[in-house]
């Protein structure tokens, strides 16, 4: 009886003290770090254009000493904002990830204040063989017909030429998702433009063939060129021939030249005529 009343008591006590342990973990994972702040963090992995849901964000302690700049605190004021970039599952958004208030979802916030967005149509070759993803940079060659200057008037030549450099690939497709980094061969690419590049785009490829350059992200050098013809490809410019080198002039003609004019008399006596010169 003595031991039956033992092993109980011995019982009750593992249970309460296990029951104590889980008690005291739960309480202290409720409590926040006194170096620490909360700050709203995605609670899933989310897309550059979507609107963000309520059930997407929540709030998540992080340590005062990393905290990144422009950090937001309150879930209730994302509801219905835009991303402008891609943010994974306990990211940190700050206002720099969003579109400005009230923006719908989609490409249209994609664009930055000012620019455009236009659309090229692009195959295997000219798309860079896919590899042309949303944000990377491009430049855009035009290769068409000119006609030449004065000397050459009114006769065409071939001619490729990049008219617009360091631009922003929106989309590929209908994807704007920047995540995929394997190429991916589409018939149409959107990018970011500005107005007057709008129109050149407009132009170009009508009066010619487009082709997208694909180029370093962190390369800001512009590639300034004159263009490329069939003459500097061939190597056919045509060479400058210097005019003919005048003929020395002969020792009589440079001395006649050098002396001073004489005045001359003719008279005549009888049958006799003569001529004096002074």
């Amino acid at each position: 009886m003595k031991n039956r009343r033992a092993y109980l008591m011995m019982a009750l006590a593992i249970v309460l003290g296990l029951a104590a342990v889980a008690m005291a973990s739960r309480w202290l994972l409720r409590q926040t770090p006194a170096n620490a702040a909360r700050i709203v963090v995605a609670t899933a992995d989310v897309s550059l254009g979507q609107r963000l849901a309520p059930e997407m964000v929540r709030l998540a302690d992080w340590p005062t000493g990393s905290l990144p700049a422009g950090a937001l605190r309150d879930p209730l004021q994302l509801s219905g904002r835009v991303l402008k970039t891609s943010v994974l599952r306990g990211e940190p958004l700050t206002e720099a990830k969003l579109a400005p208030a009230g923006t719908l979802g989609g490409l249209s916030a994609l664009i930055s204040e000012g620019k455009r967005a236009i659309t090229v149509r692009v195959n295997d070759v000219i798309g860079v063989a896919g590899f042309a993803l949303p944000g990377n940079f491009v430049d855009i060659l035009v290769s068409t017909r000119a006609t030449g200057g004065d000397e050459e008037a009114g006769k065409e030549h071939a001619i490729s030429k990049i008219v617009l450099e360091r631009i922003l690939v929106l989309a590929v497709a209908q994807e704007v998702s920047r995540d995929d980094t394997k190429p991916r061969v589409v018939n149409a690419v959107t990018l970011e433009v500005a107005p007057a590049q709008a129109e050149k785009v407009d132009l170009a490829r009508s009066v010619g063939t487009l082709s997208l350059v694909l180029r370093n992200q962190v390369d800001p050098q512009p590639g300034t060129t004159s263009g490329a013809t069939k003459d500097s490809l061939l190597g056919l410019a045509a060479a400058v021939v210097p005019p003919p080198a005048p003929a020395a002039p002969r020792p009589a003609a440079v001395a006649a030249r050098s002396a001073p004019p004489r005045h001359c008399i003719g008279t005549i006596d009888g049958l006799r005529s003569r001529r004096e010169c002074l």
